[in-house]
């Protein structure tokens, strides 16, 4: 059944014509965990539309930033090797690409614990960290990453340029959706990147999440889903362009796209965003029917994953998880499970152990408790992390001992 348009603005266009394509139902915030099941929860609806007019994909913002970013916010970036790799990988392309030295000074918006800015200040590079949450924060200033603990906006970004001066390089990895007012954090960027600066943005590819099924990276935090038709309809509000874009595997399949201001002759517009816009539309991005066909598939892996759940249950199997990211909290709650189905999962970041996942209280301890409780299967949460999880476990369960992955398509794996 077609869902209604949602009554408000796409926060890029201003269009009021938005589509329904996908509702999740109920669901509390993805990353507050509980400290005791007695503790009050709230839920939110969590549907999300697409602009038809930018082709913007995005969710009503029913929570500010400072509710969903609180200072004791638990992601800490650095838990990841695969990530980390990446991130250093990151700064010796960019750093070569832009011939950056002391004289230089790159800002990241979103800076987390550091995980990025790190090797830039290992390289003697002058970096600037933007980072709202305290513990984040201050893990980051341990490793000598300059830090302002504010939310980045035009106003930020003023009091940023006289404090730090303007940027060569900006990096927004991972922020550019989590933004209500992704227009006023655009004109920040505009207005602290040098003439011939650069801004390097990676997010997860909308046209990923359509095409294989990513449904639970869709929660509170997620304000927008990005593609880059809609994205280039925003830098050219704020005289920026992209003038190269590439495919990376992080996340699912994301984006990272290099934008230089418009007039900027430096860098001419690479035939890799030509070629990223056609597909994007070859891919029925811009036809609701492909939306359609993702709600359809979305519902069919619910319901997969709870005859799954069902069948171990009868049969006296133990089922548990790994890992505690906010995209295994949205799916677990859109599928309805508890305790009763999935017993706890465990989780490398001690600042999550003892807790409870939000919806299904579902307990998190150390990895350590896999031994000693031997569960029959481990369902993989992070299931853009399954490779790195399984090698890090591969030498460790010693039993018959099954990984199975709901996302982007049912899966069970053995060691």
């Amino acid at each position: 059944m077609r869902m209604e348009r949602f009554k408000m603005e796409c926060r890029i266009c201003g269009s009021n014509e938005l589509e329904g394509v996908l509702d999740l139902g109920l669901s509390p915030v993805a990353n507050h965990l509980l400290k005791s099941g007695a503790e009050k929860e709230t839920r939110y609806r969590l549907s999300a539309s697409v602009c038809k007019s930018c082709g913007l994909m995005q969710i009503p913002p029913v929570l500010t930033p400072i509710e969903l970013f609180p200072g004791d916010y638990p992601y800490f970036s650095s838990y990841s090797s695969t990530w980390l790799e990446h991130s250093k990988k990151f700064a010796e392309q960019v750093c070569s690409f832009l011939t950056l030295d002391r004289s230089s000074h790159v800002v990241e918006l979103a800076s987390n614990d550091g995980y990025l800015l790190q090797y830039f200040v290992s390289s003697g590079v002058k970096v600037t960290g933007v980072e709202p949450a305290t513990g984040c924060a201050e893990v980051a200033m341990s490793k000598g990453v300059h830090t302002e603990q504010v939310f980045f906006g035009e106003t930020t970004a003023g009091e940023l340029l006289r404090k730090r001066g303007s940027a060569d390089l900006v990096v927004a990895n991972n922020v550019l959706g989590h933004v209500p007012d992704i227009k006023d954090f655009m004109a920040g960027v505009e207005k602290i990147l040098k003439p011939n600066g650069v801004a390097s943005f990676e997010f997860p590819h909308s046209l990923n999440l359509i095409l294989h099924n990513q449904f639970d990276t869709i929660y509170h935090e997620h304000y927008s889903y990005l593609s880059l038709r809609p994205v280039s309809v925003l830098l050219d509000m704020y005289g920026l362009k992209c003038f190269d874009v590439e495919k990376l595997p992080t996340h699912g399949g994301s984006l990272r796209v290099y934008v230089c201001r418009s007039d900027n002759t430096l860098y001419e517009t690479r035939q890799s965003v030509h070629a990223l816009i056609e597909e994007e539309e070859n891919n029925g991005m811009s036809d609701m029917s492909a939306y359609r066909a993702f709600a359809a598939r979305v519902k069919a892996l619910r319901d997969d994953f709870l005859s799954f759940l069902i069948e171990q249950h009868r049969e006296g199997k133990r089922v548990v998880a790994y890992g505690a990211p906010a995209k295994g909290n949205t799916f677990l709650n859109y599928c309805g499970v508890d305790t009763g189905y999935i017993s706890f999962t465990v989780d490398k970041n001690v600042r999550k152990q003892g807790l409870l996942l939000p919806g299904s209280l579902i307990p998190i301890y150390s990895p350590e408790v896999l031994l000693e409780e031997r569960p029959d299967y481990i369902v993989i949460l992070p299931w853009n992390f399954k490779d790195e999880i399984i090698g890090q476990l591969k030498g460790k369960l010693d039993w018959d001992v099954k990984f199975v992955t709901a996302v982007p398509e049912f899966s069970i794996n053995e060691i």
